[in-house]
């Protein structure tokens, strides 16, 4: 385990300064829309843009790596999406930043399967759980500071978008720097939509589930906030408490799922997020510290949702599917996300800001009932010996979920 850590530096160091732009760009877009005097159905859409990107990076990017390799792929994906933030600064029209946005998520799915891929080629069935766990971790960690660097510059300047290039622009350097050489890419097996439903249905359906809650909360939350009245340093907050408490559980939770039936993991946390962001929507807008405590606990449920739906449908696969699954999933979780932020803003618009948490609240709901009718079809896998070649089972064999 450790040497695999060691040999994953450059990608764990890339993904966190790329994290941090993402996560300082969204929330300074949505602080500064709602200065601009977009309405809340406006920049859902406009927040929308992002994740159609991702939809259609997802498809893209393959064929990308296939053709020039994981590294040039990312240097060439970090360059552009630098690039798009800059001139959010500059033309600040809503239908101009939907286009930015939509560029964005494009240069994001493709760094998505670039690092994602390349740590299931780094790990064994007994350790992906922690390994994406940890991913997870240095993900989260290095978005929550990235909200707090919010407060370093105004967002009715261009200091805050300048800042957020330039660490974009640095996240391809450890990158491109790294001795330990990309995996060698093969012709991969295609893995569509309906095959990756046939493998690992709750890993399909979680990863649809879990990109309409994420996206609704990056992509709204700091319009949430404003709208209740929270300064500036608060909105950083409630943005960050919940990546921070998402941080901590991904370890424990990676470990558990490890050595426990990872559909009660995922059943259990669910359930329990939507439970909380229930309680978020009733404390909201009466005590800002409860608001604060419920958003740690949501994040602590909800956001380690998204790796362990990937150890899950990995636990299946063979090597050959990686990078196309990978991209499948990236692809799954966009067709949540393109509708999550969307539905959010049109929600709020119509019956107020307290149901942004009606609406995270079901979506989790609806992930966790999912996950016990896929119980009660099918019994968990029986725990079986390593394998003698690496990385994944016959998705054709008895232990698919």
């Amino acid at each position: 385990m450790h040497k695999t850590i060691a040999s994953a530096w450059a990608l764990f160091l890339g993904i966190a300064l790329m994290m941090m732009c993402n996560a300082l760009q969204g929330t300074l877009l949505g602080v500064r829309a709602d200065a601009e005097g977009f309405s809340t159905a406006v920049t859902g859409m406009v927040m929308m843009g992002y994740f159609a990107g991702l939809l259609a990076g997802s498809l893209l990017s393959p064929r990308a790596v296939a053709a020039v390799g994981h590294i040039r792929v990312y240097a060439a994906l970090s360059a552009l999406a630098s690039t798009a933030v800059l001139l959010h600064a500059v033309f600040i029209e809503p239908w101009v930043w939907g286009g930015l946005r939509f560029v964005t998520g494009v240069c994001y799915a493709g760094l998505y399967v670039v690092v994602e891929s390349w740590l299931n080629d780094l790990a064994s069935n007994e350790i992906r759980g922690r390994l994406l766990s940890l991913y997870m971790v240095v993900t989260m960690l290095a978005m929550a500071g990235g909200q707090y660097l919010l407060t370093l510059a105004p967002p009715g300047g261009y200091t805050a978008f300048i800042l957020a290039s330039a660490l974009v622009s640095l996240a391809a350097i450890p990158m491109c720097l790294s001795a330990n050489p990309a995996p060698a890419f093969k012709a991969t097996e295609p893995l569509g939509l309906r095959d990756l439903y046939r493998i690992s249905p709750l890993g399909f359906v979680g990863a649809l589930g879990v990109g309409m809650a994420h996206a609704s909360f990056y992509g709204m939350g700091a319009v949430y906030a404003n709208r209740i009245g929270l300064p500036l340093a608060l909105v950083s907050t409630f943005m960050a408490v919940p990546t921070l408490g998402g941080m901590l559980s991904q370890w424990p939770l990676g470990w558990l799922s490890d050595r426990w039936d990872r559909r009660r993991v995922i059943t259990l946390i669910t359930f329990l997020a939507a439970a909380v962001a229930a309680l978020a929507g009733l404390v909201g807008q009466h005590s800002v510290p409860l608001l604060l405590a419920c958003m740690g606990l949501f994040g602590v449920f909800s956001l380690p949702l998204y790796s362990l739906n990937i150890a899950h449908t990995n636990d299946h696969l063979r090597p050959e599917q990686m990078v196309a699954a990978c991209s499948t999933l990236v692809l799954v979780y966009s067709l949540g996300a393109v509708l999550g932020p969307m539905v959010a803003g049109q929600v709020m618009e119509r019956l107020g800001s307290d149901s942004y948490f009606g609406w995270l609240a079901g979506i989790h709901a609806a992930i966790g009932l999912f996950a016990v009718y896929r119980m009660a079809r099918r019994s968990a896998p029986a725990p079986s010996a390593p394998l003698a070649r690496p990385l994944f089972c016959d998705p054709g064999g008895e232990g698919r979920e």
